[in-house]
């Protein structure tokens, strides 16, 4: 399986333990730290659409630095807004994000990606 990729944070637990069970499972994903190459917002509009999941739903709201550019989950902010925040502030995209083709999964719990491989 090579057209896996980990949206990876190695400084995060569940990360590390995701990438570990892909190891397990026979898995050589093409690891992005994402906080030094940000998926391009097109890219994450892809992942979020594979996730069924609204860009403000993969954001780390509990994050300081959510709160410090003023932001709130109350916000009335289109997609596109969303999406152009967490692109400039990959900080806030939850993670791990694993895809896998036209599958995506989150990593927490870190068994959650089995569903996609």
């Amino acid at each position: 399986m090579t057209d896996i990729t980990i949206y990876h944070n190695s400084r995060c637990t569940k990360s590390r333990q995701t990438l570990e069970l892909l190891g397990e499972e026979g898995v050589e994903p093409v690891v992005v730290d994402y906080q030094k190459t940000p998926p391009p917002a097109e890219e994450l509009d892809r992942i979020c659409a594979m996730l069924g999941k609204e860009p403000l739903e993969i954001t780390r709201t509990q994050e300081k630095l959510f709160k410090e550019l003023g932001l709130s989950k109350q916000d009335d902010r289109s997609r596109e807004e969303w999406l152009r925040i967490l692109t400039e502030n990959p900080k806030l995209i939850e993670r791990p994000i694993v895809v896998h083709g036209e599958r995506a999964a989150i990593g927490r719990p870190p068994e959650s990606v089995r569903s996609i491989l």
